[in-house]
């Protein structure tokens, strides 16, 4: 005699409605109205160029971190200007130092209300051969680009969970992170970024039930103040050959990969890395 097992109907999960503009759905797809988003390493470069698309998407409020003092005030006298009622404020931080970390994130939430962005464009890089690395200099870059990240991630993940509203948090890795630079010589610098991708994609596995999205971008050679100076011209041609568009990155080229993944037009995409690279690890 067979016994009839009762079905159980498990819900479907559904996302959550993207918020409507009257005036047109395509600008509420990647508007940031009503999101606090921090930036550490912020006060310039390609970190700054992200701060001013996060304003020109209409972020509610921004934090600037960055262990320059003066230039993250100047920073943020700039973006004011740029975008007279924004909410922008600076916060002076080394992101290795895991307590100033968290109290620089505590005072964005009482400041500015809420954290839901974060950005990790603090980082530093190191061209010496292996056999002549100090094992200082290896802890140094690690430390910054590596734990940095982490301890960034961590308190702003922390935070998010509480505030149980989600959020998107975007570290930033690099080619390097998926293969070898050259000729520069840079094994440190090549393996915290392979680190920083790994890190994303575990903390997107973790925090997914927190509505959490973690994810990152592989910036190319991109035309910075890092990439300057007659002394890289035969450096820039060997990059230059090896990348199908045969040129750099302008300074404002990530900020489209850093919209689609703070916004909801990437509400779905999470322990993903976005290569924005012209091509060059094609190869």
């Amino acid at each position: 005699m067979s016994t009839l097992v009762p079905q159980i109907r498990v819900a479907t999960p559904t996302a959550p409605p993207i918020p409507q503009r009257k005036d047109n759905p395509a600008v509420a797809r990647f508007s940031l109205t009503g999101k606090v988003a921090i930036v550490t390493g912020g006060a310039g470069g390609l970190g700054f160029e992200a701060a001013r698309a996060l304003l020109e998407h209409d972020v509610s409020g921004l934090a600037l971190f960055d262990i320059n003092h003066d230039a993250g005030l100047q920073a943020v006298e700039q973006l004011k200007s740029a975008f007279p009622r924004a909410n922008v404020i600076f916060q002076l931080v080394n992101v290795t130092d895991a307590a100033l970390v968290s109290a620089a994130v505590n005072v964005v939430v009482e400041e500015l209300g809420s954290v839901d962005i974060l950005l990790t464009f603090a980082g530093i890089v190191g061209c010496v051969h292996a056999e002549e690395m100090a094992v200082e200099q290896w802890n140094r870059i690690l430390e910054v680009n590596l734990t940095g990240s982490f301890l960034s991630a961590q308190a702003v993940g922390k935070k998010m969970i509480d505030q149980g509203t989600g959020g998107s948090i975007v570290l930033i890795a690099s080619i390097s992170g998926h293969t070898t630079n050259f000729p520069q010589p840079q094994v440190c610098y090549n393996a915290s970024k392979a680190g920083v991708i790994m890190a994303a994609k575990s903390l997107a596995a973790e925090w997914g039930r927190y509505r959490i999205r973690v994810n990152t971008i592989s910036p190319g050679y991109m035309d910075t103040v890092l990439n300057e100076g007659k002394g890289l011209d035969e450096h820039k041609a060997q990059w230059y050959s090896r990348t199908p568009l045969g040129r750099m990155g302008g300074k404002d080229e990530l900020n489209g990969a850093v919209i689609l993944l703070c916004s909801e037009a990437g509400s779905f995409i999470t322990g993903t890395d976005v290569k924005v690279d012209g091509g060059i690890t094609t190869f």
